[in-house]
C-alpha cells in the first residue's frame, strides 16, 4: 500500500513522507522523506530513507531504528527530530 502524509513538526518544520508499505507484514517497502527542514551531512536524507526499509510500521522499532542511524551516522537535522519523523511516518497507515 502507497500513503503519504503532511506533518507539521511541533516547534519545527513541515515534513512530508510518502511510504510503500507491506500491510500484511507491516514494514516499510519504500519510503520519501522530503520537507522544509535541513539535515547534514547532505546524503543523510538518502541514508535514512535506504536503513528504513523493511522496518515494522510500530512507534517504538520505528523511533529506535531513526535514533540509531542519526547517532551511527552522525546526522544533524534542523527542524525535525527522531520523534517528528516516527510521528509522521506512523501518519501514513490508514
Amino acid at each position: 500500500m502507497r500513503s503519504q502524509s503532511i506533518y507539521k513538526v511541533p516547534q519545527g518544520k513541515l515534513l512530508k513522507i510518502s511510504v510503500e508499505y507491506d500491510e500484511k507484514n507491516n514494514v516499510i517497502m519504500n519510503i520519501r522523506i522530503t520537507g522544509d527542514f535541513f539535515a547534514y551531512p547532505e546524503e543523510a536524507i538518502e541514508l535514512m530513507e535506504t536503513k528504513l526499509r523493511n522496518v515494522l510500521m510500530e512507534r517504538e522499532q520505528l523511533l529506535e531504528k531513526i535514533r540509531s542511524i542519526i547517532t551511527e551516522y552522525h546526522i544533524q537535522f534542523i527542524g525535525v527530530n527522531a520523534e517528528g519523523l516516527t510521528q509522521g511516518i506512523l501518519m501514513c497507515k490508514p
